[in-house]
């Protein structure tokens, strides 16, 4: 749920069905061209999140030769002891309340756009929105570069 703009005087509807069924989406960018790399799972922990790296780690073909920094938040399964970071991926993490300074998060509000104020069948659904919206995303990456390449972000070598 989130703020919609309405005539003075109406309340605007938005149809809601409770139910908690959780999804989560993992999204990697490289601020400097607006190249995203997204995974969708259905939890967080240490298990997924390496998974995760694991995963990106071979889309983005990481090892000996090819090195990427991924900036984090302090959240506990980016931290946990038994997180398993693949070869050629290097964590940074962020100062504690400092989201405005991750790339990533300005993403978001793209993302959400398409299933704010919106109901959804089932997960499977729901899941599918945000993947269209992930590809959707990815085929213009000067969208995601005009919000995440801050001026003192480095550029690439």
């Amino acid at each position: 749920m989130r703020r919609v703009w309405a005539k003075k005087g109406v309340r605007p509807g938005c149809s809601s069905k409770r139910v908690y069924q959780w999804a989560y989406l993992y999204s990697f960018v490289r601020p400097s061209t607006g190249e995203t790399v997204n995974f969708v799972g259905s939890t967080v922990n240490a298990a997924a999140m390496s998974a995760v790296l694991a995963d990106f780690a071979g889309v983005a073909e990481l090892g000996p030769g090819r090195r990427a920094v991924v900036v984090l938040d302090g959240a506990g399964w980016h931290r946990a002891k038994d997180l398993v970071v693949p070869e050629g991926v290097h964590l940074a993490f962020l100062p504690p309340y400092s989201p405005e300074l991750q790339p990533a998060e300005r993403i978001w509000p793209l993302i959400n756009e398409v299933i704010a104020n919106r109901t959804f069948p089932d997960l499977a659904t729901l899941e599918a929105r945000i993947d269209e919206r992930c590809n959707h995303l990815q085929l213009h990456p000067e969208s995601i570069h005009a919000l995440c390449h801050y001026h003192w972000w480095p550029e690439d070598d």
